[in-house]
């Protein structure tokens, strides 16, 4: 009790330094679980969406680029046998007067569904069924009856103000098509509710017309029976399909997104941890800080008979207190604690119990505070991640925040661990000093100071650790990313070294400029290193992160401009609106369209474009088939392959060409035998050219127009390039160009300066949560530098009090203390330069290599390190300040009293 008390009445007078380093942690902690709350949320919403349209299903019958020929269904059911089939017309739809606004239309046949989707009949599992002009069957049986009927959710009727008997407007491929709600889903459970809030569900032929593809289903659903038996019906269900269709396991969906998304969840979260590494740090020098502090207390109650228990038991009690009163644990300063304790006795083991003890709590705290923290941030990074799926995989619309207890439960990992983890150096450091040593303080340092040296090889072991890690980590992103950390380590083990020299060489020129506080600023910074040096290293990670992903942002943005500029050859671009969807093509434009373009005048020449997702050996592809004349080839820069003998094997030969992620992720080269699934049978394509590519992580597969034509049954064109004559021009027959497309279809028809403004917007929209998360990392590592400046405070109150009373004014202590969080700052860029350098290089050359296939050509932008180098002295100030002011205004007595 007397060790409790004493405890709480320092943690009444100094609770500011483990304030500073539990919301460090914290901060740390909440950037984890809040990226990994908002990638879970968009998974949970596709994942939601997609087992509401397939329902049941165990296996589904797909085709090629126009889906499946509708006669498929008697062949299944009367010459197989396949009992229950569920035909199925699915698309993504806008919603007229609701721009961004995205509806999964979903056509089935009313009669079939019930084993597959329960929540559209009459009070089945899910749902309590269909109200409005009729329940359940009969209101779907009515859509049959009803042409252009559809069913939508009671949330979604209320979120597009429209009622039963309503019409509400879907926009597909530019188009409008007005639509009736006959009744409203209502299912009845919340699950059900999220994966039916945007599903749009209508009878077959209505689905049909809404898309215009008469005849052609997006799938069709089954229903397997498991073992043997299954695989019996299988085989025949194979047997009977006609060329162009296959049959695939219903989850090979969530697979395939799975798949798109990977690399990119992999390195948000690399990202993020990022920001728990730095907080990782600020833990460090908070356990180092509180080792040295309250010696003589704990020394002297252990030398009167309180045992090892009741110290462990009041630090336990500490800590609750502290998380209960308003989450702030705080292990408060300890000058002689150590000292007074290792000499009284107390074995090494115990005192490395007891930090450990102190940091579990310390952990505890923070963690909490964090896991709030992340559910909170979330919310606004889930935006971000969503719109960035949007731009680059699939539809999908979060709303709601998915809070997942494995990722809670990985954010308290992460914390708690990490706080262990950064306990253990200072908990060795406390239990190997001799106990005469660990009461002097000078000692501490000059010990620092020698260990520095052999920290710095340290180092460089750690550094070419990692940079063998690296290099030998195959594909791997985990080991590759493991390896980086490894490298980050290695130079944040390097900082006290170098900041011995850069503190000795900056002492002349700080002398000259602000004069004696000038030249004891260089001094401190190396007299106190053990501080010093970690908040320095913190720092320095920190806007090293910031020069690499700037500088690999920099560089990519860089690239792809130079790829726009060369592949983006025609004058004037026209496509129909797009929305992005896991599975399936582009939108068409109307051939009327088509034609009244190609006659236009000043048109000098048309390429078409047509863009498919189709089946392969490597599951799905994205296919083009390209439609162009010869002088359009130079868009291409090929990276293997001649030009000479690519195109005229492309063009009659029946070759394909692949993009650099293609090939990459699938391990083709010129000459591999590319295996498609065409609506005439698989065939093989060779493969004659492999050409950089930016526009997709997943890679294409192109194809000439003719060769597309003699393999599949499309004959969809998706957009149009449109090369204008000599002379004409390009913003004026853009308008002339949407007065001849008439006002049958909403289309896009854009400058190639338009186009590529709109490319870049999206790179630049998809690079906003890196940004964010960037800004939250260096927000971490502001809050060590304070804290270790704080702590410097304490410690250099009598030294500045005996400074006070021999002269030294408060005007000259102010300036003294800038001079010391400059210092800190400027060093702290200085070495982030190099390492920032560095590790752009590993995530430019290797990480984005192995994550997405593309090759980046690297650029290191000037202002990007002078900003870097700004940025960490101005955080360094800014941390500073206050210490420097309250240092500025103590007066001298009391630190000489207590001296």
């Amino acid at each position: 009790m007397i060790l409790l008390r004493a405890s709480v009445r320092h943690l009444a007078r100094h609770p500011w330094q483990a304030a500073l380093s539990v919301l460090g942690i914290a901060l740390g902690v909440a950037v984890v679980v809040s990226v990994d709350l908002a990638s879970v949320s968009a998974r949970r919403a596709f994942a939601l969406s997609a087992e509401g349209v397939t329902g049941r299903a165990t296996h589904q019958v797909v085709g090629g680029s126009a889906g499946v020929d509708e006669r498929v269904i008697p062949q299944l059911t009367r010459e197989v046998g396949v009992h229950p089939v569920a035909p199925v017309v699915e698309a993504w739809v806008g919603v007229e007067g609701a721009p961004g606004r995205t509806l999964q239309l979903l056509g089935i046949d009313p009669f079939s569904e019930a084993p597959f989707r329960p929540y559209l009949g009459n009070g089945g599992h899910g749902g309590r069924g269909a109200r409005g002009a009729g329940a359940g069957t009969r209101a779907l049986g009515t859509l049959v009856t009803e042409p252009g009927a559809v069913l939508v959710s009671r949330e979604t009727a209320a979120e597009l103000r429209v009622g039963v008997s309503g019409i509400l407007v879907l926009r597909v491929s530019g188009r409008s098509r007005p639509v009736r709600v006959l009744g409203l889903i209502e299912p009845e459970d919340a699950r059900s509710e999220q994966a039916l809030r945007s599903l749009v569900v209508a009878d077959l032929t209505t689905a049909q017309e809404v898309l215009d593809q008469p005849g052609r289903l997006s799938r069709v659903d089954l229903i397997l029976p498991g073992g043997p038996r299954g695989e019996e019906v299988l085989t025949r269900v194979r047997a009977a399909l006609p060329p162009g269709a296959q049959v695939v396991p219903a989850a090979a969906r969530s697979e395939f997104v799975g798949e798109l998304t990977h690399a990119f969840d992999v390195n948000l979260t690399a990202l993020s941890l990022l920001a728990l590494m730095v907080g990782l740090f600020l833990a460090y020098n908070t356990m180092t800080f509180s080792v040295v502090q309250r010696r003589a207390t704990i020394g002297m109650l252990r030398a009167l008979g309180v045992t090892r228990a009741e110290i462990v038991a009041t630090v336990l009690a500490e800590a609750l207190f502290l998380a209960y009163n308003t989450m702030t644990f705080s292990v408060v300063q300890r000058r002689a604690t150590i000292g007074m304790l290792r000499a009284l006795g107390v074995t090494r083991a115990e005192i490395v119990a007891t930090v450990l003890a102190e940091a579990l709590f310390l952990g505890l705290a923070a963690t909490a505070l964090g896991l709030g923290a992340g559910v909170g941030l979330a919310g606004g990074l889930v935006r971000l991640v969503t719109r960035t799926i949007n731009d680059l995989y699939f539809v999908v619309v979060v709303r709601d925040l998915a809070v997942s207890p494995a990722v809670l439960a990985k954010g308290a990992a992460l914390g708690i661990g990490a706080t262990l983890l950064a306990a253990l150096v200072p908990a060795a450091e406390a239990s190997a000093a001799p106990p005469g040593a660990a009461i002097q303080r000078i000692v501490l340092e000059a010990r620092a100071r020698r260990m520095a040296p052999r920290a710095a090889l340290a180092g460089l072991a750690v550094l070419a650790a990692g940079a063998l890690l690296v290099a030998g980590a195959g594909r791997s992103l985990a080991w590759s990313y493991a390896g980086l950390f490894a490298m980050i380590l290695g130079a944040a083990l390097l900082t006290p070294f170098a900041m011995i020299g850069a503190a000795r060489a900056a002492g002349l020129p700080l002398g000259w400029l602000l004069g004696l506080p000038g030249r004891m600023a260089a001094r401190g910074v190396v007299a106190k290193l053990s501080r010093t040096g970690v908040a320095v290293a913190a720092l320095m990670v920190a806007v090293a992160a910031t020069v690499g992903v700037g500088i690999m942002i920099r560089s990519f943005r860089a690239t792809v401009v130079r790829w726009l500029e060369t592949s983006l050859v025609a004058d004037v671009y026209v496509s129909a609106p797009t929305l992005r969807a896991g599975r399936g093509g582009e939108s068409t434009l109307d051939p009327a369209v088509i034609a009244r373009l190609r006659d236009a005048p000043g048109v000098q020449a048309v390429g078409t474009y047509r863009g498919v997702r189709v089946a392969s050996a490597f599951g799905p592809t994205q296919l083009v088939a390209l439609g162009v004349g010869p002088g359009s080839y130079r868009q291409f820069r090929f990276l293997a392959g001649s030009p000479d003998t690519v195109w005229p094997a492309f063009q009659d030969g029946g070759a394909a060409i692949v993009s650099e992620p293609y090939a990459y992720r699938h391990g083709l080269v010129v000459g591999s035998a590319l295996r498609l699934h065409t609506d005439r049978g698989e065939r093989v394509f060779p493969v004659a050219g492999v050409f950089a590519d930016y526009g997709s992580d997943q890679g294409v597969v192109m194809v000439s127009r003719r060769t597309y034509e003699a393999s599949w049954e499309d004959r969809g064109v998706s957009s149009l390039g449109v090369v204008l004559a000599p002379g004409t021009d390009a913003q004026a027959t853009v308008e002339s160009l949407r007065v001849r497309a008439g006002p049958g279809q909403d289309l896009l028809i854009r400058s190639n300066r338009a186009l590529r403004e709109a490319s870049l917007e999206i790179f630049d929209r998809t690079f906003a949560i890196t940004a964010v998360l960037r800004v939250l990392a260096t927000g971490v590592a502001v809050i060590g530098v304070l804290s270790a400046l704080m702590a410097l405070q304490l410690e250099r109150a009598r030294e500045l009090g005996v400074l006070r009373a021999q002269g030294l004014t408060p005007r000259e202590v102010w300036r003294l203390m800038l001079a010391e969080s400059g210092l800190l700052g400027g060093i702290a860029g200085v070495l982030a330069v190099p390492v920032g350098i560095g590790l752009a290089l590993v995530l430019i050359r290797v990480i984005n290599r192995r994550a997405f296939g593309w090759s980046i050509e690297t650029t290191v932008p000037a202002d990007v390190l002078l900003q870097a180098v700004g940025l960490a002295v101005l955080a360094a100030l800014v941390a500073g300040a206050y210490p420097a002011w309250r240092m500025a205004r103590t007066p001298p007595a009391p630190a000489l009293r207590e001296e």
